[in-house]
């Protein structure tokens, strides 16, 4: 008499194919193949695959941007990479927990919304959110550039704008007002690239860290203004107190102190 197989295997195909438990194993076996086979593809494909996303990130951030009047010819001549990071403002770093694609659907909750008081509210807002989307151009480890988003209560509505921040945190290098209500010939000249090219070099503040930027009632005087815009007073109050309001300490200012001091 033979002596019995003690091969599990050839066991295993000596059984009729009826067989309740040669089913149950050949098709635990067939799982567990395909869920290696898979999960080795996903090992190989996942740096291709991060390649892409980031790839489509950054088509996406450069379509953004072009979208930008005067902005892409700005990021050509200043040259490095470009990304785009939800900055938690209190804190002035990256949110953990809000990235570019859930951004929106943060800003739905009224809880990520911080109430104003008169006082605080140079823009006024009466509330500002907690995180805001940026774009940061790097050459290196070294920011060289913020496009900030920013937005305040003009003479007749909104006014919402993008200012681009050279790397010292302290000259702008433009602005482009992207959406406004003003009055038409006048606080509407805001949108014109005319007024716009007196921001580039202008500076946000002196030496001891006090914010004095603002838009002049005429002509500008000081390295920290911009000209005024004629029967416009009101628009370029708006425009000053926007601009102070989001790069002082309830806006971007924790994120330009992270910057000077090479934390971020």
């Amino acid at each position: 008499m033979a002596g019995r197989d003690w091969n599990p295997w050839r066991r295993l195909l000596a059984l009729p194919n009826e067989s309740r438990t040669k089913t149950v194993l050949v098709a635990f076996l067939v799982s567990a193949i395909c869920a290696a086979l898979v999960s080795g593809a996903t090992v190989v494909l996942r740096p291709i695959q991060a390649a892409n996303r980031a790839a489509e990130e950054q088509a996406r951030i450069s379509a953004l941007v072009q979208g930008i009047p005067g902005m892409g010819a700005l990021l050509e001549q200043s040259g490095g990479t470009l990304s785009t990071v939800v900055i938690d403002l209190e804190s002035g770093r990256a949110a953990g927990d809000v990235t570019p694609a859930t951004l929106a659907a943060a800003l739905d909750d009224p809880a990520n919304w911080t109430a104003l008081d008169p006082g605080q509210d140079l823009a006024g807002l009466g509330q500002r959110p907690d995180y805001a989307q940026v774009l940061l151009l790097r050459n290196g480890e070294t920011v060289s550039l913020l496009l900030l988003p920013m937005s305040g209560q003009g003479y007749g509505g909104r006014i919402d704008a993008i200012m681009a921040l050279r790397g010292d945190t302290n000259t702008i290098a433009g602005i482009a007002v992207t959406q406004h209500s003003e009055t038409p010939g006048l606080g509407g000249r805001i949108e014109e690239a005319a007024w716009q090219a007196g921001f580039p070099g202008t500076e946000l503040g002196d030496e001891a860290g006090e914010i004095r930027f603002r838009v002049a009632r005429g002509a500008a005087s000081s390295p920290y203004e911009v000209d005024g815009i004629t029967g416009a007073t009101r628009t370029g109050r708006a425009v000053t107190g926007m601009v102070r309001f989001w790069l002082g300490s309830d806006g971007y200012g924790p994120l330009l102190a992270a910057i000077r001091r090479e934390e971020f």
